[in-house]
């Protein structure tokens, strides 16, 4: 999405299914450089949520002249839009971390959790609005969030579940329902979390070692005798 030139070498960002703005400079090297334009509006639409979301706190947030913001976005609702974008940046930094040639699946899905961890630690502002994304329900932008919470979820379980050395699993279970029940634990411990919790602040390492808990049963419900040597 982000990586697309048009003809003239701008770089494009897809305002997920708006059609194509140009814009005309780097985008890490313009991240990298406004840092305070993107905590700050991460903040107050995580807040306020994108209909009551203030260009004006944005910009006294990130200590700028509404000018200098309106030099980039045209109008708050494409503002939002590469916000998402940037938050899908994010997650790719957590999968970007994973080693994909980890072949034990809870092995695999323990490292995620752990890169997932540290990542949101670092990014916070992404965290805290990722998490409000559950409760918007602006009709200008939701069906964007829906498009993204999609993508998330596929790409994630797309890519938890490849290389995965399957012969460590029980024979006389069906594979499919074994991945369902483990796709709806996972999901479901997720938004679990997500709701328990006001920002990233409150989520300590204890919440990893919860994890383990419901992985140390899934892979004793799952696993053949001899692939669980490693559930404790």
């Amino acid at each position: 999405m982000l990586k697309c030139l048009d003809r003239t070498g701008h770089r494009l960002i897809c305002l997920y299914g708006e059609g194509w703005r140009p814009f005309t400079i780097n985008f890490t090297a313009w991240i990298r450089r406004n840092k305070r334009i993107i905590n700050a509006a991460l903040k107050e639409f995580a807040r306020s949520g994108y209909e009551k979301a203030s260009t004006n706190e944005i910009v006294q947030e990130a200590g700028i002249a509404k000018g200098s913001l309106f030099n980039y976005f045209n109008n708050k609702k494409e503002l939002y839009f590469f916000i998402l974008e940037y938050v899908a940046k994010v997650i790719e930094r957590i999968y970007a971390e994973v080693d994909w040639e980890e072949a034990d699946f809870f092995a695999r899905v323990r490292q995620l959790g752990a890169v997932k961890y540290k990542i949101y630690k670092k990014y916070p502002h992404a965290f805290n609005f990722l998490k409000s994304l559950a409760h918007e329900d602006a009709a200008e932008v939701k069906p964007a969030i829906n498009r993204l919470k999609k993508e998330i979820v596929a790409s994630g379980l797309e890519r938890g579940y490849h290389n995965i050395d399957w012969a460590k699993f029980r024979d006389d279970l069906n594979r499919e329902k074994m991945i369902k029940i483990i796709n709806w634990t996972m999901l479901g411990f997720a938004e679990e979390n997500l709701e328990r919790v006001a920002s990233i602040d409150d989520v300590g390492p204890e919440i990893l070692q919860e994890a383990d808990e419901y992985f140390s049963l899934l892979k004793r419900c799952f696993y053949k005798k001899g692939g669980q040597e490693d559930v404790d």
